[in-house]
């Protein structure tokens, strides 16, 4: 192992902060450290309590550097969807040389995001969508075609700038230096899509603690991204209220006995009930919890499905849709998906890595496994990871030329 060259990804959720290290190498990523802290300071994905993220991030440090037994001091990460905002733009360019070159889409993808954006807003991905020559449109990757006019389709995601500002200052205060920023739905779809799903069209919506983080992905690019505000807190808040029970024994029943269609478990089955401020503990039966689980799991699947007919795009969703993220793992979560989508679901964790895969392939760490596919993809030329980025000029052209897949 390298132990100059590696990657380190770093997730801040709603409920816990991830870090996973992986080394580059011929077949792809080996994966050979991981970290995870309890994180209190977040709600909806935004940072509310800068110190306690602080710590979560130091203490998923220290677990992933004593794991991989390296020094971790980059990071890429994560954005939630809940503080960004996308629009699509378009630009066109002359061609130079009557043969499009890199330098050629350079320019086409920075005269697409020649836009007006809000002073209050970052902008953190400029993703390419299609490109055209002349008269010719549809075209994924124009290099060494001829041609006088070269136009490009972009979607452009921004971030609140004092969101992004209090993630950065969580990351610095905890020792660690931003290698890049990534939005969460994007690496995750990295993690968990194949290259047929990409193309036939897909939606890959990750449920974490306090989000759900929506991308649609058409012809292999990234063409509508959304979130809303709610996740896996919502239906354990339920539970708490619903059978008068501690917030952390609600997650531990949801995780245990949850199920997101009621009618699927045994109507004879009894659980067992923590009372809250010390009462006695009593017993329901199972199918009373999963009533409570039920209709906030369906509420939440309807406002995700509202998003994806927003956004005018389901019917080219051929593949369906991807659940993936810790909120995913409900049982029963897929049969409702599919009866409220009306399309085919599937929960997926990350895959195409080596290591600690028996770890690492839960669908929680998919947006941390993605990150590390996006660092290893944007700094593959970039000789030692874990130093500093060379010039602010890498960093410019990594936004111009920064590609959906």
């Amino acid at each position: 192992m390298k132990k100059d060259y590696f990657i380190a990804a770093l997730d801040i959720g709603t409920t816990k902060v991830s870090i996973v290290v992986g080394v580059p190498g011929p077949n792809g990523i080996d994966i050979v450290g991981l970290g995870i802290a309890p994180n209190q300071g977040l709600k909806k994905g935004v940072v509310v309590n800068i110190e306690q993220t602080t710590e979560a991030i130091c203490q998923a440090r220290e677990e992933a550097e004593l794991m991989a037994g390296l020094k971790i001091s980059e990071v890429w990460v994560s954005v939630s969807g809940s503080v960004t905002k996308s629009f699509d733009s378009k630009g066109m360019v002359a061609i130079r040389d009557k043969e499009i070159a890199n330098n050629d889409i350079a320019r086409v993808v920075e005269a697409a995001k020649a836009v007006a954006v809000p002073s209050d807003r970052d902008v953190i991905h400029v993703l390419p969508r299609e490109f055209k020559v002349d008269d010719q449109d549809g075209i994924l990757d124009p290099i060494g075609m001829s041609g006088v006019r070269l136009e490009s389709s972009v979607h452009i995601v921004t971030a609140g700038h004092t969101a992004l500002q209090n993630l950065i200052k969580c990351t610095e205060r905890a020792g660690l230096k931003v290698a890049g920023l990534v939005l969460e739905q994007y690496a995750s779809a990295l993690s968990v899509l194949t290259e047929d799903e990409k193309q036939l069209g897909v939606a890959v919506v990750d449920i974490g603690g306090g989000t759900s983080d929506i991308v649609i992905i058409s012809q292999g690019s990234i063409a509508y991204t959304a979130s809303i505000a709610l996740g896996g807190n919502t239906i354990t808040n339920d539970i708490a209220v619903g059978l008068r029970t501690p917030h952390t024994s609600a997650e531990v029943l949801k995780k245990k006995y949850g199920c997101a269609v009621a009618n699927l478990v045994d109507a004879q089955e009894s659980i067992e009930v923590e009372g809250v401020g010390g009462r006695r503990e009593r017993t329901v039966f199972r199918q009373h919890l999963c009533e409570v689980i039920e209709p906030r799991a369906e509420e939440m699947l309807q406002f995700i499905n509202a998003e994806l007919q927003k956004s005018g795009l389901t019917g080219l969703l051929g593949s369906g849709v991807v659940i993936t993220g810790g909120g995913s793992q409900l049982d029963g979560l897929v049969e409702l998906g599919e009866f409220v989508f009306d399309m085919p679901v599937r929960r997926a964790g990350p895959s195409g890595f080596g290591g600690i895969t028996d770890i690492v392939k839960a669908p929680q760490f998919a947006t941390g496994v993605g990150l590390l596919f996006y660092g290893n993809k944007n700094t593959k030329n970039i000789k030692g990871i874990t130093k500093a980025v060379a010039g602010q000029w890498m960093t410019k052209l990594r936004d111009l030329i920064d590609s959906a897949f």
